[in-house]
């Protein structure tokens, strides 16, 4: 059973526990014993209920229904055998300490991922000290034993509400939400075959982009050569490329080593205050000396 159904049953428990919690306290105190076997026995319903909702605790619910049954038994057997309310009583708080118990451990080790999980140690602790008292020789008169099933019925509705409630909120969204037309969908499931097609196909290096090693001209090969190079082998290779693709653009310069020749008109300052002159053009006619 899936777990966006068991809510809804759970809210169906949380509600007869609630009905319990009163009726059990309009109840005449001789039929105290008789009442606590099936409210035991209904709390391992409960448990059994938890158990198909699929949580990661569910093998620890597993387990509580198995005990809790037993108990239920025991507590109808006892209420045959016309015993006193101390047996009854001895039991209920037996039930109540074992579900407090595991209520404050599992609220604490969802903390980080439940927001009520301090409502659920609440109700836990609650239930561990309404155990303890059913549990001591305060709670052997027949009124005691009824008040404490009241109680455990109004804790339990508490617990298995807030259950409920975040089953349903945790719940996937229906199929039918998300369907689309037939045209969009034929649209949405081509678009995803091309992006997938386009993520799958093997990517192709663009050829205006630098190769690992520095140089754009080098085979792919001379790149594991070229990466022992120095520094200074590196500036002359990237320099020679460069000269390469100047030449197969056209550019044309003089080539490295050649000494350029100044011309005999161009006057070089030696001076910072000479710079500021400008230069003769070749050919002009220099001014006279003196002037």
């Amino acid at each position: 059973m899936k777990r966006a159904s068991i809510w809804g049953f759970l809210l169906f428990a949380a509600a007869a526990w609630l009905v319990i919690g009163w009726a059990v306290l309009r109840l005449e105190p001789r039929d105290a014993a008789a009442v606590a076997g099936p409210v035991v026995l209904f709390g391992a319903v409960c448990e059994g209920l938890r158990t198909l909702a699929g949580t990661k605790t569910w093998w620890l619910n597993a387990g509580l229904a198995v005990l809790f049954a037993a108990t239920g038994g025991v507590l109808l057997a006892e209420a045959g055998s016309g015993s006193s309310f101390t047996a009854p009583a001895s039991l209920v708080g037996w039930y109540l300490l074992v579900r407090g118990a595991v209520d404050v451990a599992v609220g604490f080790m969802t903390r980080g991922q439940d927001r009520v999980w301090g409502l659920l140690v609440t109700v836990g602790v609650l239930e561990t000290g309404l155990g303890f008292f059913s549990a001591s020789p305060f709670a052997r008169a027949a009124d005691l034993v009824l008040v404490v099933l009241g109680a455990l019925g109004i804790l339990r509705a508490v617990a298995d509400l807030v259950t409920a409630l975040r089953l349903r909120e945790m719940a996937p969204p229906r199929r039918d939400v998300l369907e689309l037309p037939p045209e969009r969908a034929a649209g949405v499931a081509g678009y995803a075959a091309g992006l997938a097609d386009g993520e799958g196909a093997p990517r192709s290096r663009a050829r205006h982009r630098a190769r690992p090693g520095g140089s754009t001209v080098t085979e792919p090969a001379a790149v594991g050569r070229h990466a022992q190079d120095s520094f200074h082998d590196h500036v002359v290779r990237t320099t020679a490329d460069l000269d390469a693709m100047l030449a197969q653009a056209g550019i044309t310069g003089p080539r490295p080593g050649t000494a350029v020749e100044v011309p005999p008109d161009v006057v070089v300052p030696d001076s910072p205050a000479g710079v500021e002159r400008p230069l003769p053009v070749a050919g002009a006619e220099r001014p006279a000396a003196g002037r």
